[in-house]
């Protein structure tokens, strides 16, 4: 089921990913082909603190990832209910505190970022600021609704609120141009706007009696933000490893080639930001399969997802590289001003020749960077958060800044601006190729198997799951497996030396429960499956997991709800008899799948 998930989830996250780079990259382009080279400047000297917002919302966006898939998987709804609650509060609170410092520290920030007081840059900078930071909360708020959509399987709804922001944003842009004239000020109010409407399409989906949240108050502790910030700590040091690379590359890139550098620069990051969509969104869905099957303990579903995520990455970078390498002199030129006067026109050229290098240099680390974001995520997932953020560290910062200080700067003073661009523009194949070797030595020194082999890069901790002899793993696709299902299953209680009773029950449990789900929750058209997983964990519980992609049907709130009725004793006698025969049973609905998890 991990291939189909990843088949199923990786197209739409991709998009999910889009929602914050793509208004940047739109604003990005208008800005430099009709507010000119300054305009572009200016919008790469602001880029650090767009980028800082990413991060927070980040942090709320994978924190949530990380919590939830390991709720799921312990199978309590009423946490992810807690965590959906707790992160609206604070994404709202800190967002709108965030506005109002921006606003009144505007000027001293433009200093800090290195646009130099009573220029034309410092203006255009500080009004990007201001047009863009009003949109904080949306901007914020669209991250942190992506994860919980995709868990309620709405990935439709993803897709029309990335593609309704796209179009709000580039009709806005394009009033601003040739109607208001609000020049960088009016760039950052469409996208405040065009996110806030994206929010709206995504919201509507909360205010619905089949939506699987609820909104709560109780138990909203520090405890449980403290669990969603530690799930996101390593994609803000990701993201602040950024905005560090970025301020170095946009001093050295002044330093080496002038208005006309930084503004190439800004083409190809923000370019980037939307090539990195690919490996982010591939890495995500990694990242909520990966804390799934940890929980589970189950590793067959951690190798299947290692696999899946390195294949996915390099063909669909595969072909990203592609378009890269044709298309980079024409994408340089969508984000360059042509100019009028000479000076303009000898500066554009310089920007469109600079940028179309970088971007071609750029798509050569499209695969080891999306391997790398995913196996980021995935380490994380299975608990080696420290090395996720090392990864981070090392990826986004160290050894991309040190190609950009000593390859920047040495071709730069030997052979001018253009050789120093190269040099600069080397720390994205460099710097990803080195982040790979080095997360390929650490995981075979720590998991001492061979290195580049899949179960080196798993790397599961000692003693992690069922042996395979504690484990039986089945699939149900018609009736007749059915009975197959409960043999089998009886057959390996038999083998691990259960009692008559439970095993029994166990065989009872899959065969009520799967044909429940044959009967009522199969579709005429849909692949449907059942997956079934029984453990015998080291306490001797044995643990059924029932899965299955059919119509969303909660057997625990069902057999709450119900009662034995006096004039038809058999009604609902299946479920009733079900939950008398074990210990525990609980049931999560998430990225469209029913979970149910029976404790015999």
């Amino acid at each position: 089921m991990v291939r189909k998930l990843f088949q199923q989830m990786v197209a739409s996250q991709i998009v999910s990913a889009m929602a914050v780079t793509l208004c940047l990259l739109i604003d990005s382009i208008m800005i430099g082909r009709f507010l000119g080279v300054d305009a572009m400047a200016a919008y790469g000297f602001a880029t650090p603190v767009l980028l800082a917002f990413a991060a927070f919302g980040s942090l709320l966006s994978t924190g949530i990832q990380v919590v939830c898939s390991k709720a799921m998987g312990s199978g309590d709804e009423g946490k992810i209910n807690r965590c959906y609650s707790l992160s609206i509060i604070v994404a709202l609170t800190v967002s709108l505190a965030g506005v109002l410092l921006i606003i009144i520290f505007v000027d001293p920030l433009c200093h800090v970022l290195g646009a130099q007081e009573g220029t034309e840059v410092f203006r255009l900078t500080r009004r990007y600021l201001i047009g863009f930071v009003i949109g904080a909360p949306a901007f914020i708020g669209a991250q942190i609704l992506v994860p919980f959509l995709q868990m309620a399987g709405q990935r439709t709804r993803l897709v029309i609120a990335v593609l309704v922001m796209t179009a709000i944003d580039v009709i806005a842009d394009l009033l601003n141009v040739f109607v208001f004239e609000w020049d960088t000020l009016g760039m950052g109010l469409a996208s405040t706007v065009s996110y806030y409407v994206a929010v709206g399409v995504g919201i509507v989906y909360f205010f619905k009696k089949n939506c699987i949240y609820k909104f709560t108050k109780k138990d909203l502790g520090g405890g449980l933000f403290k669990e969603i910030a530690a799930g996101g700590i390593p994609t803000v040091i990701n993201s602040l490893s950024l905005v560090l690379l970025v301020y170095i590359v946009n001093h050295t890139m002044m330093k080496v080639g002038g208005n006309a550098a930084v503004a190439a620069y800004s083409v190809v990051s923000t370019v980037a930001n939307l090539g990195y969509c690919l490996g982010n969104g591939i890495s995500e869905v990694s990242l909520m399969l990966t804390g799934i099957a940890f929980s589970e303990e189950d590793e067959h579903s951690l190798r299947e997802t290692v696999k899946q995520q390195t294949w996915f990455a390099v063909v669909i970078d595969v072909a990203a590289m592609a378009g890269f390498l044709v298309f980079g002199g024409l994408l340089a030129r969508l984000f360059v001003f042509p100019g009028v006067t000479a000076e303009e026109i000898a500066q554009a050229a310089d920007t469109v020749r600079y940028a179309t290098v970088g971007l071609r240099m750029f798509s050569l680390c499209l695969v080891p960077s999306a391997i790398n974001a995913a196996f980021k995520k995935y380490y994380q997932g299975i608990g080696m958060v420290r090395f996720s953020e090392v990864i981070s560290v090392v990826q986004n910062l160290a050894f991309p800044s040190l190609v950009v200080l000593t390859l920047g700067n040495l071709l730069g003073s030997k052979w001018g601006p253009t050789a120093g661009t190269v040099g600069v523009w080397l720390n994205y194949l460099i710097g990803e190729t080195l982040t790979l070797l080095f997360i390929s030595i650490y995981v075979k020194r720590k998991s001492g198997q061979k290195l580049f082999s899949l179960d080196s890069y798993t790397c599961v901790p000692p003693g992690f799951g069922a042996a395979k002899d504690e484990l039986l793993e089945l699939e149900i696709l018609e009736k007749a497996d059915v009975e197959k299902a409960a043999l089998a299953a009886t057959h390996f209680c038999e083998e691990v030396g259960e009692n008559p009773k439970r095993t029994m029950y166990t065989s009872l449990c899959i065969e009520e429960m799967a044909v429940n789900i044959l009967d009522y929750g199969f579709v005429e058209g849909r692949n449907n499956r059942i997956d079934i997983r029984l453990v015998r964990k080291r306490d001797q519980d044995l643990i059924l997991r029932i899965r299955d992609n059919c119509e969303g049907f909660d057997p625990v709130n069902y057999y709450e709800m119900t009662k034995p009725d006096e004039n038809d004793p058999a009604r609902h006698i299946g479920i009733r008899m079900v939950f008398k025969m074990v210990k525990d049973v609980k049931y999560v609905n998430t990225l469209g799948l029913n979970n149910l998890t029976i404790r015999i």
